[in-house]
């Protein structure tokens, strides 16, 4: 009955992308939370202190901001992304400045589908999310030959860098032959069958 009381606070998804929904349902992970703690304390410096233990405590130390831009200046050798870091107890401060850390990360490769939300994390409503940001980060950083990365290399998969374009041009190759054998294998398959776009109807449908 738990889990079905908890399914029923939910309320309608209307509109979630599954992604969006399978992220909401990744609950937010202890074990991950202190190894992401050690890497941002031994990325930064002890200056930025470390957060009581738990989801809350993980949540208050990075609210702010501040951590979460130190980190990602601490990644850049020379420009760094976030010209001025200040501490603010007021709520539009502390969310602007979340959202810098968010561009930068996306600038230094995060991917989209991977960038929390500043309200995930200003308004708790999805740590799992924060975590999931800050591992792809620190895949990357671990990955770049840039010397910036600090801490354990265990701490994190490395990227396989060139992963992306080969992906693309096999989905590329396979589309081709998919539509090779639709359109009919022999290359002098006539138009018959064929919309006015020259394609096949199937495609179309």
């Amino acid at each position: 009955n738990f889990i079905l009381g908890v399914m029923a606070n939910k309320g309608p998804s209307y509109g979630l992308s599954r992604e969006v929904q399978s992220k909401i349902d990744k609950k937010y992970d202890p074990e991950l939370e202190e190894r992401l703690v050690e890497w941002i304390v031994a990325q930064c410096g002890p200056s930025v202190g470390r957060p009581q233990p738990g989801k809350q405590g993980f949540q208050t130390w990075l609210k702010d901001g501040c951590v979460l831009c130190e980190l990602i200046n601490s990644l850049h050798r020379d420009a760094k992304p976030v010209k001025k870091i200040q501490n603010s107890s007021m709520a539009f401060k502390q969310m602007e400045q979340i959202s810098q850390f968010l561009t930068a990360a996306e600038k230094y490769g995060v991917t989209k589908s991977d960038v929390f939300q500043t309200v995930d994390l200003w308004e708790g409503k999805d740590l799992a999310a924060v975590q999931m940001t800050l591992m792809a980060l620190g895949s990357l950083a671990v990955t770049k030959t840039d010397g910036c990365y600090r801490g354990d290399p265990k701490w994190f998969h490395r990227k396989a860098q060139e992963n992306k374009r080969d992906f693309t041009e096999d989905q590329l190759k396979e589309g081709q032959s998919i539509i090779g054998l639709q359109m009919g294998t022999n290359k002098g398959a006539s138009q018959a069958g064929m919309t006015g776009y020259g394609r096949p109807r199937q495609i179309i449908n």
